[in-house]
């Protein structure tokens, strides 16, 4: 069945097949599509646009490729006119940032939905919200792919690119997403600065990417910590999940203070 895009009032089957006009698809019907963790690996090269492009149609994990478009067929009942992305997700922000902020993977009813990381879920209303608040968003919401939201020298990515079933991906899928997130970094980090990390999974991921330029023994993960890695400082913050804002673990002012002084280490 199609159903209109709710920005456009395009039509698209679920899952949004590459290439068929959804605001922001980076990928053709050409695309190549890794479809084990070993074209994994021999796909994650070229420039930033060939891997977001690639990124977006890999169909490397099985149990991740059921789960997301199983939940793009189903649907959550408020989302049940919508049409759902229903693919993996690719960073997406600045080309060069100053800032990165890496997360743990998509949501199944918000980026599994939208197409965009941190897009149309309760941890992206809370994440964008502050990014707006200390000027490095241009508003305040980001609902859908195509709705007019940029950010100021800063990308999100995530560790992993399907959205995973109990929001736990196994290690084995981990690690066959690892090389989309490695190049990402090696293509990005000539301008990065700062690496903010929401999460323990994000950051655990991220130092490992990283390699032998982290301190050891490894830092422990923390809200505020700061870890010095070559010409780059990783930052740890708390994730935006409801389960940290509901209960006060993480609040507004916690969630500014990290990207405040992004800001100031980034200077930006």
């Amino acid at each position: 069945m199609e159903l209109p895009h709710p920005l456009t009032g395009k039509l698209f089957e679920s899952p949004v097949p590459p290439g068929t006009g959804w605001p922001e698809d980076p990928a053709s019907p050409g695309t190549a599509v890794a479809r084990s963790a070993d074209e994994v690996r021999e796909l994650a090269v070229g420039g930033l646009a060939e891997l977001e492009a690639r990124v977006s149609v890999c169909r490397a994990c099985d149990r991740l490729v059921e789960w997301r478009e199983e939940v793009a067929h189903s649907k959550r009942a408020s989302f049940a006119d919508q049409p759902y992305w229903g693919r993996p997700i690719p960073g997406w922000g600045a080309a060069e940032p100053r800032i990165l902020i890496a997360g743990l993977a998509p949501a199944a009813n918000g980026g599994n939905r939208t197409g965009r990381v941190f897009t149309g879920d309760r941890s992206g209303d809370w994440l964008f919200a502050a990014l707006h608040r200390v000027g490095l968003a241009n508003q305040p919401t980001s609902t859908h792919a195509g709705d007019g939201l940029a950010l100021h020298a800063t990308r999100m990515i995530a560790a992993v690119r399907c959205a995973p079933p109990a929001n736990k991906p196994t290690p084995v899928e981990r690690d066959a997403c690892a090389p989309w997130f490695r190049r990402e970094l090696e293509l990005v980090l000539p301008t990065t600065r700062v690496i903010i990390c929401l999460g323990k999974f994000g950051y655990d991921a991220l130092l490992t990417a990283l390699g032998p330029a982290v301190p050891k023994p490894r830092p422990k993960f923390g809200h505020g910590v700061e870890v010095p890695v070559g010409q780059v400082t990783v930052l740890g913050c708390f994730h935006p999940s409801q389960q940290n804002t509901f209960t006060g673990k993480l609040t507004e002012a916690m969630t500014d203070a990290v990207l405040n002084r992004a800001r100031v280490l980034a200077d930006v």
